[in-house]
């Protein structure tokens, strides 16, 4: 079986400079440890970079403890705790 190629995928946010700010998903457990996103020094502009195969994922944004949408995602689930979930599909 062929595996499948990972394909590096950006996700940015901006936020209050010094904010701390991690992104969570299906792709790491929802764990908001594993992906601290960057902030450009005293910007609030936070980014970091995952490698993910093809495929879709849910995820949502951790901004001082609390969990939000990707606001530039327009593509949306509703979970399990009655809120929503950004989805974000990676093309093989």
């Amino acid at each position: 079986m062929k595996k499948a190629r990972l394909k590096k995928v950006e996700f940015q946010l901006s936020v209050a400079p010094g904010s701390k700010v991690s992104v969570a998903g299906t792709f790491n457990n929802w764990d908001p440890a594993k992906n601290r996103m960057k902030d450009n020094p005293g910007s609030g502009h936070c980014k970091t970079v995952i490698a993910l195969a093809p495929g879709k994922y849910e995820y949502k944004f951790v901004v001082n403890g609390e969990w939000q949408v990707d606001p530039t995602c327009s593509d949306w689930v509703m979970n399990n705790k009655g809120s929503l979930n950004s989805v974000l599909t990676v093309q093989a």
